[in-house]
């Protein structure tokens, strides 16, 4: 396939959505397949990945390949599966360092490259077909995030089984991590090769870490992949991309994630935008943050929503990223989404599609 592609029309990035999941139209492209069907057929993760851009055009100034994070455990040998109205989950979960499969997964030779090739082949159909409109996001799960699926078995709320692992087999839970952050390097470099412009890591997990543990089972990890990645795209004769790190829930450590390597850091709905503006102090772009429940309280409530986020990030004039803290969730209606576009545009004073650098 390739890989020539139309200068883009928008070199700079404003806001970006992943709401493609809740859109009618998501499920008349769907239909009856398996959720990582759809990963794997690159048209129609194509297709999925344009719907939000052809909805919103005008409002929206990036697109996110449609994938999922848990690609890599699948490429590490284990076996997932998205069960529907419930979401991930690995028959045979990581039970011990002694249980066989850590083992076997710390063996086995990984070659992103080969494994991966559908996101690849996604990724570089849906530049094409964007037609520089706006740029084209890829992504990868942070290696704390993952490891936790690994070890859970799936999404949980109490996360028994992965701080058993972190606090009882430290050193076997660092070689993992450190062989998914490796994983991680390569794959998003071969995202860029693809035809990525931007790259966000999503440590989605990171809350369930006390300061301390983050600082040493999640945040190490974290900079190996913004340090490595750029010195693997040289090798790779490719350019160095903006990198996004977005560690839901850790608050504490906004002034460790600047330092952390990364050109962006998102924010969630957590922090107060103008306490995240002062801890940043410039030393990156900041991206978010509104509450994605705000798009259930209709007009009103997101008009007020969207005016303190700007305020808060100083009007929205440079080194602010405008986003949910999140993705969007089930049950918004789509054209609620919109007017929070619309709001943003407003009351930034952007009379259309446009950037907003540092």
């Amino acid at each position: 396939m390739s890989r020539d592609f139309r200068p883009l029309e928008n070199d700079l990035l404003l806001r970006a959505a992943r709401a493609g999941r809740y859109l009618p139209e998501y499920h008349e492209v769907k239909q009856n397949r398996d959720f990582f069907e759809c990963c794997r057929t690159p048209e129609i993760a194509c297709a999925l990945t344009l719907q939000p851009v052809e909805r919103y055009a005008g409002s929206i100034d990036a697109a996110i390949i449609f994938s999922d994070i848990l690609v890599i455990p699948q490429a590490m040998g284990m076996t997932v599966e998205m069960v529907d109205k419930k979401g991930p989950h690995f028959p045979r979960p990581l039970v011990s360092p002694d249980d066989g499969q850590y083992e076997e997964v710390l063996r086995r030779d990984v070659d992103a490259k080969r494994e991966l090739d559908y996101v690849y082949r996604a990724i570089t159909l849906t530049r094409q077909r964007l037609e520089g409109r706006v740029p084209l996001i890829g992504f990868c799960g942070a290696p704390w995030t993952l490891l936790s699926y690994m070890v859970e078995g799936g999404g949980s709320k109490l996360f028994v089984q992965v701080k058993t692992w972190i606090y009882r087999y430290p050193e076997q839970s660092k070689t993992l991590l450190q062989k998914i952050a490796e994983i991680c390097v390569d794959y998003l470099a071969l995202q860029v090769e693809a035809g990525a412009q931007l790259v966000q890591v999503f440590d989605s997990w990171a809350a369930e870490l006390s300061p301390v543990s983050f600082r040493e089972f999640s945040l190490p990890y974290l900079r190996h992949i913004s340090e490595h990645l750029p010195r693997r795209l040289q090798e790779m004769g490719q350019p160095r991309v903006p990198m996004t790190v977005f560690a839901k829930g850790a608050w504490y450590a906004l002034d460790a994630l600047c330092d952390a390597g990364y050109d962006v850091v998102g924010l969630d709905w957590l922090q107060d935008p103008a306490e995240a503006v002062r801890i940043a102090r410039g030393r990156v772009v900041l991206q978010g943050n509104a509450d994605p429940g705000v798009l259930y309280g209709g007009k009103e409530a997101i008009s007020r929503a969207v005016t303190d986020m700007v305020s808060g990030f100083g009007g929205g004039k440079q080194g602010w990223i405008a986003n949910l803290g999140h993705g969007v969730t089930p049950g918004v209606i789509p054209d609620d989404l919109g007017f929070f576009f619309a709001e943003i545009k407003r009351l930034t004073g952007r009379g259309g599609s446009s950037g907003n650098g540092r």
